[in-house]
């Protein structure tokens, strides 16, 4: 009964992707550019069919699609029995409708991010991005103290991002390890919480945290750190905690068959476990963070980011150029010695 039910829930969200795209390039892209400027009638009519929801309409269309290719059937038996075992007829026919929907995934992304190889080639874009390139490799050099001072800006704040987001993780590191929080039902409870938690703070990009955080502080360095030492905890509570739950639980329970508290158990049985990738995990997301930090810089964070931001809002390009060859060389330089720390580690 589960998957038949399944097989209905995934026919219909196949079949209605599938109509959703044919509906975006017939409709959208074919039918109302010939028509001209839709109405509030027209709009209303691409919303509702016969005053259906248009995407019960999809769902209802493409399930019927999907049903008779047996898309289902297939999907079901490599996720839940990992084998095929459906008829040839089947196998082939999944086959081309996701070579199909594959195809038509592409032709929509096309017209959705709207690529115009004619824009991007003619004579005159062609002609300004000469102007550009040109400016940026002959550098002004009269700023290269300002750019020096600003990089350094940049790196401390991606340090201290990472020092104080340091605490945080480690805590929540454990706390989030599946086979440590199994023990009884608020364990589990607290594991969900806090798993859901660092998931939703990680999808948020940094870029998005230094938005609210420069509206909630200043301008300036500080809202930059913050943004990334918030990001910081969530990943790096991540990637201890699948760590954590790597490691191989016979020390674990060797200690606590000596009767040691819980405490004692992690500390003496987990943590020298974790301790080498920890701090190989640490260095590289400080590499990260410099590089975040630059970005971050163009919406207000601070750092050598706010810089760059300022020249290219003026169009000096040969400003641009100097503070792109010196970000260029400060990544490359964090990149080498976080590789080597890393790799002595190893």
């Amino acid at each position: 009964m589960k998957q038949r039910i399944a097989g209905f829930l995934f026919d219909w969200l196949v079949g209605a992707y599938l109509a959703a795209m044919l509906h975006r390039i017939v409709w959208h892209e074919l039918l109302l550019s010939v028509e001209g400027p839709t109405s509030s009638g027209a709009s209303s009519s691409a919303a509702s069919i016969a005053g259906v929801p248009i995407w019960l309409v999809y769902g209802a269309v493409g399930l019927i699609l999907a049903s008779a290719a047996s898309i289902s059937k297939v999907s079901l038996a490599l996720l839940v029995r990992g084998k095929l075992d459906r008829t040839m007829w089947q196998r082939t026919a999944a086959l081309h409708v996701a070579s199909f929907l594959l195809s038509l995934t592409f032709i929509t992304g096309w017209i959705v991010t709207k690529i115009s190889l004619v824009d991007m080639f003619s004579g005159e874009r062609l002609r300004a991005a000469g102007r550009i390139f040109s400016s940026l490799l002959q550098p002004e050099f009269a700023i290269l103290p300002q750019a020096l001072s600003a990089i350094v800006e940049t790196v401390y704040l991606a340090f201290m991002a990472t020092v104080l987001a340091l605490p945080a993780s480690f805590v929540l590191a454990f706390l989030s390890a599946r086979n440590l929080m199994r023990g009884n039902v608020w364990t589990r409870v607290t594991y969900t919480l806090l798993r859901a938690l660092t998931n939703f703070t990680r999808s948020i990009e940094p870029l998005v945290w230094a938005v609210i955080f420069t509206v909630w502080v200043k301008v300036g360095p500080f809202p930059g750190m913050l943004a990334l030492m918030v990001h910081t905890i969530s990943s790096l509570a991540k990637q201890y905690s699948e760590q954590i739950e790597d490691i191989d639980p016979g020390p674990m329970e060797a200690i606590a068959s000596t009767g040691a508290r819980p405490l004692q158990i992690v500390w003496f049985g987990v943590v020298p476990q974790v301790f080498i990738p920890f701090l190989s995990f640490t260095i590289y997301r400080w590499d990260i963070n410099v590089r975040m930090a630059t970005v971050i810089g163009l919406v207000g964070g601070g750092g050598i980011g706010t810089m760059l931001n300022q020249y290219q809002m003026l169009a000096q390009w040969r400003e641009v150029g100097l503070i792109v060859l010196v970000i260029a060389l400060v990544v490359w330089v964090m990149d080498y010695i976080s590789a080597r720390i890393r790799e002595a580690l190893a």
